[in-house]
């Protein structure tokens, strides 16, 4: 009797294994995030919203890492100076420049076409063409020359030299796809581009995974690359479920129509605050601190702004410090300028604007704007100080903060209306400068970074560049211009500090955007997803896509 209950309990073990070892396993992960991006192609426009998606599928160069240090993902080395792949050269015309060596990973498109410099070479000619529509130029144009040596090496000639010489951002583009249709038009090429007219084209990524499914403003779906070299990924298939409002994230998550929602674009702050209060036996709950600046641009061409006056009269009406503390705990610190007290080229020495509504109608009234007519100030001309301020739709956070922005402003005399846009509308609006006072978003940015595409005058949106550059103010300052060119060719860490430190003073003073705040990325992550880490930066956790895994 005990023989036949012991067999029958290793028959009943033996039928059950199967099912209790595939209740261990999950292959298939649905996330969600908040915006769905404007476009693939991966050097136009910027969105942080591509970028999470694009970085599954493709990587740049080099990229910082969760410990803010610059790694290789597409080169096999770091070229330095120490190690002989980077070196100091004189120009012909006499200046200063770098050679710099790089060798590629063997790695392919989805088609199985070798990654190589030919795709270098394409990626690089897109980016200096005036009519292109690259997100910024710059880099590109600074590269002089490109030395292929084979499929894989090449050596590129800078036209300067920078103390951050060997961070690579390039996001490459395959020649092999995308050529035919650049050549053919290159004015029509943002809007011929394969990303976006076969997108699910195996040939364009060359990452763990590669899209085969989208329903615009819905969702993507991403499956293995088959043609990718680096580690396996754990999941056969990620769905990336697109949710405008932040509230109907947190419903789908809940529910379990959603595993994750992204970190770097999904719940807001104090969501994630009052989520963890309650769920924290099933989710672990990490707030990141990031170079994640939210603050309010301001269009530089509407007369009404012109004057600086106006603008520090804003930001001293904001009380910054009481919406940190009742909307997000305190955890979101305020911002003093684009470059976060975490980046060691913080300077303490820029000024720093607290609440002081009795300040601000006093600048307002030094600007012209002394009259007060139905509770809004009008200058001499009768013209009232009445602008527009626009946002993202769909985050609820940020909505609010606008409102309250709306009422504090409201108190010093300053009427101001808000519109809330799709992330689309909204960001084609900014980046053509279309926007007609105000526009409230954040920039993701790297350590040390210097901000020359958001505040040097060759930076500034036009027709005549192909809409290239994100100085969305129109911001133009000789002393701004030489602080950050200054600033970039410096090596000697102390005088880079202090040419850092005039950059922040002038923009604290002219104030073409209001800073607001540096986020706290809340990554509301399952108990069961392991690999998931995040950085922080402009290179988010989806770099490292392939480690993520589900672990029961």
């Amino acid at each position: 009797m005990i023989r036949r209950i012991f067999s029958l309990i290793l028959a009943l073990g033996a039928l059950a294994s199967p099912a209790a070892v595939k209740a261990q396993v999950k292959d298939e992960l649905v996330v969600a995030m908040t915006q769905m991006p404007g476009t693939w192609n991966p050097v136009i426009s910027s969105m942080l919203a591509k970028s999470l998606i694009a970085n599954m599928t493709a990587r740049p160069v080099t990229a910082y890492d969760a410990d803010w240090k610059l790694v290789c993902l597409v080169c096999t080395e770091l070229p330095t100076i120490e190690n002989g792949k980077a070196r100091v050269i004189d120009l012909p015309d006499g200046k200063k420049g770098m050679e710099i060596d790089v060798e590629l990973r063997d790695m392919r498109w989805g088609d199985g076409t070798p990654v190589s410099a030919k795709d270098v070479a394409f990626t690089l000619e897109v980016g200096k063409h005036p009519l292109s529509g690259v997100a910024s130029s710059e880099g590109y144009k600074r590269i002089l020359k490109l030395n292929v040596k084979d499929e894989r090496r090449f050596t590129m000639t800078i036209d300067r030299v920078t103390f951050d010489y060997n961070s690579i951002g390039l996001l490459l583009l395959p020649a092999h796809i995308e050529k035919p249709i650049f050549d053919a038009n290159p004015a029509e090429y943002r809007n011929k581009t394969a990303y976006d007219t076969q997108s699910t084209n195996p040939g364009l990524a060359f990452g763990p995974y590669r899209l085969t499914e989208i329903q615009p403003g819905s969702r993507v779906v991403l499956e293995p690359n088959p043609s990718w070299t680096g580690q396996k990924p754990y999941f056969k298939r990620i769905t990336v479920r697109i949710i405008e409002n932040t509230a109907a994230l947190e419903a789908n998550l809940l529910s379990g129509s959603v595993d994750y929602v992204l970190g770097e674009l999904g719940l807001s702050l104090d969501q994630a605050i009052a989520f963890e209060k309650r769920h924290n036996h099933k989710y672990n709950v990490i707030y990141k601190p990031a170079l994640i600046w939210e603050h309010i641009d301001v269009n530089l061409d509407n007369k009404l702004l012109a004057d600086r006056r106006v603008r520090q009269a804003m930001l001293l009406a904001i009380d910054r410090k009481a919406i940190s503390e009742k909307l997000f705990e305190g955890k979101q610190p305020i911002a003093h300028g684009q470059i976060s007290e975490l980046d060691p080229m913080f300077s303490p020495a820029a000024r720093q604007y607290g609440y002081d509504a009795a300040a601000a109608r006093k600048l307002l009234d030094e600007a012209g704007f002394s009259t007060i007519r139905n509770n809004i100030r009008q200058n001499a001309a009768g013209e009232k100080l009445s602008i527009e301020l626009g946002t993202t739709a769909g985050n609820r956070v940020r909505e609010l903060v606008a409102q309250v922005i709306q009422s504090q402003l409201r108190q010093v005399g300053i009427d101001v209306r808000l519109k809330a846009e799709t992330p689309r509308i909204f960001f084609d609006a900014m980046g053509k400068r279309t926007y007609s006072g105000l526009g409230m978003y954040a920039w993701v940015q790297r350590p040390e970074g210097v901000p020359r595409s958001s505040l040097h005058s060759q930076e500034i949106p036009t027709a005549a560049n192909g809409w290239s550059g994100q100085n969305y103010p129109g911001y133009a300052n000789p002393e701004m211009d030489k602080a950050l060119d200054a600033a970039e060719r410096e090596l000697d860490v102390a005088k880079r500090r202090a040419l850092f430190a005039e950059f922040q003073k002038l923009a604290a003073d002219d104030l073409p955007s209001l800073p607001l705040f540096f986020r706290v990325d809340p990554f509301v992550i399952p108990k069961p997803l392991k690999g998931v880490t995040p950085t922080g930066t402009l290179n988010s956790s989806t770099l490292w896509v392939e480690q993520w895994r589900w672990e029961n």
